[in-house]
């Protein structure tokens, strides 16, 4: 058994204890890893800072060791300290020239030396929601171009083209959408660069089945209600600009009910949106502002 202990230390580094365990067994399955909270801050060489290292690991490790593995001078009383032979590990950074204090300093700048699981976590997603005709889908791609990154487009377009019946998806066929486009973005994470702009997310098509089925399958619901914390910016695009009908939307008078019905979605889901108006520079604009203002730029 090899186990990965990984414990939790908010003044050193502030990404989550689970997110950091959860890597560890996406890439390594075969390991067991230990989530330990509350790990010493420290690490000198201090006689009292390495007695709490080493009472800290052997209380939480679930039995005796034969080997302990690091790339770090600790390795060695710590090993000594739980009668395990010590493995140090590339600690001059021959073989891996670099630090991971280097490498979160700037996840974006180094992400060659993370794994594509790893750096997902690192991309910030940014969905565009708002009525038919209001513009999420140029925006979407303009500034995935102007960032050198991936957009994701509505997959719901795409999906009833090819399902439709009499110009209807049922409710079944609305989770199948939904599931798709989710799998279709997470694909996109592992190619993105610091951003993944998305258009529309399973609260719209949630939205459109109580439209036209006055109900929701309960799968979609609950694929609604993980949209809500899923993406770090929502922008709604607003009805200011002219409808374009281009064959399959519902025409401009539903547009308008379906940007209310949105909004106050949005509103009663407690999701927080910055609405985007004006032109369609004037959006690019805004979003480019308002990504140095939450400083994701």
């Amino acid at each position: 058994m090899v186990y990965v202990m990984i414990y939790d230390c908010p003044q050193v580094i502030d990404i989550p204890l689970k997110t950091r365990a959860e890597w560890i067994r996406k890439i390594y399955p075969q390991v067991h890893v230990l989530e330990v909270p509350s790990g010493p801050p420290d690490s000198k060489e201090d006689p009292e800072i390495m007695r709490q290292h080493e009472e800290f690991i052997r209380e939480h490790l679930p039995e005796p060791i034969t080997h302990l593995f690091s790339s770090e001078w600790y390795g060695d009383y710590i090993s000594k300290a739980l009668g395990a032979e010590n493995i140090c590990v590339d600690q001059n950074r021959n073989i891996i020239p670099i630090s991971g204090t280097k490498v979160r300093s700037n996840p974006h700048e180094y992400r060659d030396y993370l794994h594509p699981i790893v750096y997902r976590d690192f991309i910030k997603k940014i969905v565009f929601l708002g009525a038919e005709s209001t513009g999420k889908t140029t925006i979407a791609e303009e500034v995935a171009k102007e960032h050198k990154t991936e957009w994701m487009p509505e997959y719901g377009r795409e999906y009833w083209e090819k399902n439709n019946t009499e110009g209807k998806l049922s409710k079944e066929q609305l989770v199948e959408l939904a599931n798709i486009h989710l799998e279709k973005e997470e694909e996109l994470l592992q190619k993105a660069n610091k951003y993944l702009f998305v258009d529309s997310n399973a609260i719209t098509t949630e939205m459109f089945s109580r439209f036209y089925h006055g109900d929701a399958h309960p799968e979609l619901s609950r694929l609604a209600k993980e949209s809500e914390s899923r993406y770090d910016l929502v922008f709604v695009c607003d009805t200011d600009i002219p409808y374009v009908e281009d064959g399959t939307r519902s025409g401009a008078k539903h547009r308008e009910i379906f940007q209310r019905q949105i909004i106050e979605d949005l509103n009663k889901r407690g999701v927080s949106f910055i609405l985007l108006s004006g032109t369609i520079k004037d959006r690019i604009n805004k979003i480019n502002e308002t990504l140095k203002k939450f400083k994701l730029k």
